[in-house]
Parts: C-alpha cells; structure tokens; sequence
C-alpha cells in the first residue's frame, strides 16, 4: 500500500501536535515527582477518565479483538467484558478510598497498609516485578500490533517498525510527565475512535451492510445466529459454557490483570490519585468505564465480523483488521486511520513509560537507593527510566508472538490474587506475607499448570481449568499463611483507617481506637450503585450493539433500562456530601 500526499500530511501533522504537547509541559512536569506522575493532584474528571480511556485503548486492542470474534464468535468478548464488574466496583467502593490515600503509586500503599521488613520487601519486589517483566510484556504486545500494522501498510520491517514507534512516545512523554501524557491522550482518544468508527462504516459497506455481512456469516459459517450471540450458548464451539462461567464468576474478582485490577491500581490508580478530590476521581472511573465497554466494543467487533467473511482463511486472524484497512479504505482516510492507530498506540506506550518509572523511581530508586535527593533530581532520575524501559521494550517486542496468548498469560499468572487485593481495604488481618503469599502462588501454579503439566491457555477449556486451579490453590496459600503469621501493628492500622476511612465490618476494634465511628449503610449503598453500575455498562453495550446489527426494539429496550440505571446512580451521586481530602 501507497500512502498518498495527503495521508502523509494527516499522519506527521499528528506526530508534531504530539512532540509540541510534551514540549509545552516539560518546565510544568519538572517540578516534583508529584507534578511528573500524578499531576500535582488537580486534573478534572472528563481529562483524567479520557486518559483512562485512551491508555486502554492501544494499537493492540482491536488486532486482538478481531482474533477473538474470528475465533470465538461475538461471545469472545468475554475475555474483557467480564471486567466490567470489577471497573465499575472500582468506581463506587475504591476510588474514593484511593484518592484519600494520599499515594503517588498503587505500590507506596503497600507501605501505607502494612509494616515492617515485609512491607518494605514487598514493596520493592512489585516494584521491581511490576515496572519491568510484567510492563515489558505489555509493551511488547502492544509494539508488536503496532509493528504489524506499520509491515502490512508500508511495509517495514519489525525492528524499522518498533523503533519509529518507540522514539516518538519516548520524546514527548519523557518531557511532559503525566501532563503531556493525559493532554495527549485527550486527544489521542479522539482520533483513535474516529478512525475506528470509520473503518466500520468502510468495512460494513464492504460486505453489503448489516444484511449482507449476515448473509456471508451464515454462507461462510453455517448459521450467523451463533457467530453473533452476545451469550454462548451451551456447547458452542465458539465459547464453551465453563469459559464463559469462569469469566462471569471467578475471572473478574480473583485475576489480577493490568487496568482491570480488582480493587482497582496500576494506571487507573494513577489517574484516580491525580484527580481534584473524590468527586473527580469517582466521575473520572465512571465514564472510563462507559467509554471503554459500551462507545468502544462495536467499531472494532464490526471490523472483525467483516474480516471473517473477506478473509475466510486467513492464516493470523488478528492482521484482518489491518487488511480491511489496507484494502477498502480510500486515500485520505487512510491518513486519519493511521493516525488514529499511532493514537491508540502513543497513548498506551506513553502512560506504561511514565507508570513503570515511577515504580522504578518512587518505589524502588527513591525508597531503598536514595532517600534524600532533590526534586529535580528524582524527574531527571525518572526520564532515563523512562528511556530504559522504552530500549527494553524493544527487545521484549522482537521475541513476542501472539498479542492474545500475552494477554491470556497475564490474566493466568494473576488468577488467585485479586481477592487479596480487595480485602485489604476492609479486613483488618490481611498482611503484607498474604499479598506476598498470592502473588508467590498465582505465579507457580500458573507456570506449573502450563509448562510443567502442558494446559494450553489457547485452548477455552484448559484456560478456564488453569484459571480455577490457580485460584483455588492460591486461595487456599495465602488464607493459610495470613493465620500463620503475625497481624500487622495494630499502631500502622489505626493510622492507615483514620487516613482512608474505609467502612465495612471486619476491623474489629481498630474504627473505635481510630476514634471513628462506623457509618451505616454506606457499603450498602456502595454495592447497589454497583449493582446499577454494571447493569448500566452491559444494558448499553448490548443496546448499542442490537441498533448496530438492525435489531432496533430490542436495542430500545436494553437502552431504557441503561437510562433507568444511569438516573438512578445520578441521584444517589448527586444526594451523597463528597468529603474534602487534604493534601
């Protein structure tokens, strides 16, 4: 394929816009550790929840999710979807709790939390684990979708294709700190997602429209009715019934899974500490939420259906997405989509730059190595952290195969520690040896149940045999280590529920020593927005997806019941007194 004059111009004009971003805020991100990776705390919900959006939204994302519907029909989905009770339990019990934490990572609350040489090792391990093996991983694949994407459209070579795309995030995310980051991703958001809808509106047309695209399915596949089934239905070879069980009930508590962490963390923790107050980080969680499931899902899933039909053989069924592009878009468009690729791609490398350093800085360089320097002295420490996770990245990319077997390997190898992750707000026994106890279990067992005993997380049945193995015997570690060893001091505890005043009833006495009464219905209420939350985000999805398929009075009726959820968290948000954080 041959770019025109045109698309060159659409493609450098957006690579400008993003170096001038990083360039304008690099005096403003160069102040503090505090201004280079959580904004100085004062980003408004709509910035921080789009940046939320564009982070999730890589180059990676819709490659994968046209593997997963050639692969597994609409239903594949799952993979992902199941995650939305997870983010929305994010949105309504934890990012007030993070925001009042006062950290400037997920890994400085293992210090807040717990104490002791535990604690300490703890923090310094996750750092370590975190900010590079597990990062690099997610570098990887998402180079390698954009290293695909940039060989079939021009041409290049991987490590041609890996380099430009690695140098340009590297300059102006390192010069901007998180606010060129979340400037650009604002954006970046944009663009990605008109290219998106663009392509499916190109690719729909391509296959004679909804009824045409219905017609090849079945012609193609025997029956479309199971290649386009929100639900698998029993035996289906598209999604066996345990898989989908497994996400529905175990995956989105128990795996922990970079951006869908239960209990919240990672980047997404970033952007809630970065937020004005509680109010901006619940609102900012919110609309992540309804943008990353029900605005995003159709485009890409669209393209990927169309790519069934145009491409019935294809051998790497992620590259169909790319070679719609290549082969129906006209000039022009092709630039906007590029662009709009290279978007998604920037957003996601530059968020993982700046939250592996500071993992790498805060809670690794700054804590064991060297307590007492400067400010400045810390933001320069973190841009060559930044360029060394960008010359790793590279070589990770060069060795990765498959975009979707990565992330199936992460979700496995975290099976078993999300539920750590979720009771150590609400319970005063969990310790710093039982995060250490579940990741140090998830961890064997995964590898153990894939390398050692061969279950293929490829394969539905054995990942969902992996899944429930790994959580089960995790479960079972780390509850047994938690009553072997010692709480933590009763001392760090009363400190840690004065600060975040996380509720619930399994603090024994700690609320009374903190001097803060219990509030009553609180949790309560929490979890019934939750209830509406979830029911919001999959009423939408399936309603936007019903109109976008020509099934207009069933996508009316899932629509009303998302209007009735989102009245009802409107007023119960609206009627609630949002507390003052100090800073």
């Amino acid at each position: 394929m041959h770019l025109q004059m045109i698309d060159w111009v659409l493609l450098i004009s957006y690579f400008v816009l993003a170096i001038v971003i990083g360039s304008l805020f690099t005096k403003k991100a160069g102040k503090s550790l505090t201004d280079y990776f959580v904004s100085g705390r004062s980003l408004p919900w709509w910035l921080a929840g789009t940046s939320m959006v564009a982070t999730t939204f890589a180059a990676d994302t819709p490659l994968a999710v046209a593997g997963m519907v050639a692969n597994h029909g609409v239903a594949g989905n799952w993979l992902w979807w199941n995650m939305v009770m997870s983010g929305i339990l994010t949105v309504f019990v934890f990012a007030k709790l993070w925001r009042r934490s006062g950290v400037i990572t997920d890994i400085e609350f293992t210090e807040l939390r717990y104490s002791g040489r535990a604690a300490a090792f703890l923090r310094g391990f996750r750092a370590l684990y975190l900010g590079l093996p597990i990062n690099l991983i997610i570098m990887g694949w998402v180079t390698l979708a954009m290293a695909k994407i940039l060989g079939i459209t021009l041409g290049m070579g991987k490590w041609e294709a890996v380099g430009v795309c690695l140098v340009i995030t590297m300059v102006y995310s390192t010069l901007g700190g998180l606010w060129g980051v979340v400037v650009t991703d604002f954006i970046q958001f944009f663009i990605a997602m008109a290219g998106a809808v663009i392509l499916a509106i190109f690719a729909t047309h391509a296959v004679g429209g909804i009824p045409g695209l219905k017609q090849q399915l079945t012609l193609h596949y025997g029956s479309s009715a199971a290649v386009l089934s929100f639900v698998p239905k029993i035996g289906s070879i598209w999604m066996p019934m345990i898989t989908f069980f497994v996400y529905l009930s175990v995956n989105w508590w128990a795996t922990w899974y970079p951006g869908a962490e239960p209990g919240g963390g990672g980047y997404i923790a970033q952007r809630i500490f970065s937020a004005k107050n509680e109010k901006h980080s619940v609102l900012a969680t919110l609309w992540f939420n309804i943008a990353q499931y029900a605005l995003r899902s159709w485009p890409w899933i669209i393209v990927g259906l169309a790519a069934m039909v145009l491409y019935p053989n294809l051998a790497d069924k992620e590259s169909g997405y790319v070679k719609v592009m290549v082969d129906y878009l006209p000039s022009g468009w092709i630039g906007l989509m590029m662009a709009g690729f290279a978007a998604a791609y920037m957003s996601t490398i530059s968020t993982q730059l700046n939250w592996g350093s500071s993992y790498l800085v805060n809670d690794f360089y700054r804590r064991f190595l060297n307590k007492n320097a400067s400010e400045k002295h810390y933001v320069w420490i973190s841009r060559l952290a930044t360029i060394l996770l960008l010359a790793l990245a590279a070589i990770v990319t060069h060795y990765m195969g498959s975009i979707e077997k990565a992330w199936k390997f992460l979700l496995a190898i975290g099976a078993g520690t999300g539920s750590v992750y979720i009771l150590r707000w609400f319970w005063w026994r969990i310790s710093a040896w039982s995060e250490i106890a579940a990741m140090t279990a998830s961890f064997v067992v995964s590898l153990l149940l894939q390398y050692v005993f061969h279950l293929n997380n490829s394969n539905p049945y054995q990942f969902a045999q992996i899944l429930l193995i790994t959580v089960a015997i995790s479960t079972v570690v780390w509850l047994a280590v938690t009553f072997l060893t010692s709480p933590e001091e009763e001392s760090v505890l009363i400190h840690f529920y004065k600060k975040v005043h996380p509720g619930g009833g399994l603090w024994a006495s700690i609320p009374q020593k903190a001097g803060i009464p219990v509030p009553k219905g609180i949790i309560s209420r929490d979890l019934l927005d939750w209830l509406f939350g979830i029911i919001l985000i999959y009423t939408s999805l399936f309603g936007i997806g019903k109109f976008v398929l020509g099934e207009y009075g069933t996508g009316f009726l899932f629509l009303a019941g998302a209007a009735v959820s989102g009245a009802f968290i409107y007023r119960d948000l609206s009627r609630r007194g949002w507390e003052k954080v100090a800073e």
